[in-house]
């Protein structure tokens, strides 16, 4: 039996969503591969068997708790429109304040620019498209995750970034550069959310840290002087109640300037300091 736009939204059942309405509107467009605002211009069209179908098995898929990134493969992120996969955390709005600050600490002139695990390339390509005189690299250990920002790059025709695999530093041999940032993992082991959300269909290597979330931001902190250059600066993503802990290694290792900005809900989200070598 047919339905329309309007019933189909009206009977979307989305218990386990914070957004249920935002969530049925994007699957349904997403189906009928139009804008959201088609929906509610066009509140009676009935859709075809095949795209009933489709809808409500993407909403029994969100039902099960699966990212609508994810279902979508797509997610906004600063200004860029970028693909997803079960390959990549899917970016959080919370990040481009990491992208705020590396654009108002980094060099105005050309410089070259890492991101260390750089999933779907997110960071090094809003950073690319804000400063088209920065050469960004991103690395990430991951093949999938590789693959995926280089076909963002390719769509958003951003010719001052490249990406290869590396395990954080490992592939990058002397390299240098005027500025690192990363979004590295940072959850404990055992931290309860991990169970929770949409976090159970993210890739575990991209969430987890070590029994206290710092294991990778340690390795970061500590092998980051080899690669930057002299008052070059490392500026790291990290969870709500790490930012004292972060200043600490940052300042233990001999960074200077160590601090941390808040992000969009007021918590101290990210930490970095400047190299003087």
């Amino acid at each position: 039996m047919s339905r329309s736009i309007a019933a189909l939204l009206a009977q979307a059942d989305l218990p386990g969503s914070d957004t249920p309405t935002l969530d049925a509107e994007l699957l349904l467009a997403h189906v009928l591969q139009k804008p959201r605002s088609y929906l509610f211009t066009w509140p009676d069209r009935e859709l075809s068997d095949a795209a009933l179908e489709q809808f409500l098995a993407l909403l029994a898929r969100r039902r099960n708790g699966e990212p609508v990134a994810y279902l979508l493969g797509a997610q906004g992120f600063w200004t860029l429109d970028l693909q997803v996969s079960p390959d990549t955390l899917i970016p959080r709005p919370d990040t481009e304040r990491l992208v705020e600050v590396a654009l108002e600490l980094g060099p105005q002139q050309p410089a070259r620019v890492l991101d260390l695990g750089t999933g779907t390339g997110a960071i090094a390509l809003a950073l690319a498209s804000e400063r088209r005189q920065w050469q960004l690299t991103g690395c990430d250990r991951m093949s999938g995750a590789v693959a995926l920002a280089e076909q963002n790059r390719i769509r958003l025709k951003l010719v001052n970034a490249a990406f290869l695999q590396s395990d954080w530093f490992a592939a990058l041999g002397d390299s240098k550069y005027d500025l690192i940032v990363s979004n590295p993992p940072y959850i404990a082991a055992d931290d309860p959310h991990l169970a929770q959300g949409d976090v159970r269909f993210e890739p575990a290597s991209a969430l987890v840290s070590g029994v206290d979330g710092l294991d990778d931001i340690r390795h970061i902190v500590d092998t980051a002087p080899r690669h930057l250059q002299s008052a070059g600066w490392l500026l790291l993503e990290h969870g709500w109640q790490q930012a004292e802990q972060v200043r600490q290694l940052l300042e233990q290792r001999g960074f200077q300037a160590a601090q941390s900005w808040l992000d969009l809900g007021g918590h101290q989200r990210i930490s970095g300091g400047q190299w003087h070598g």
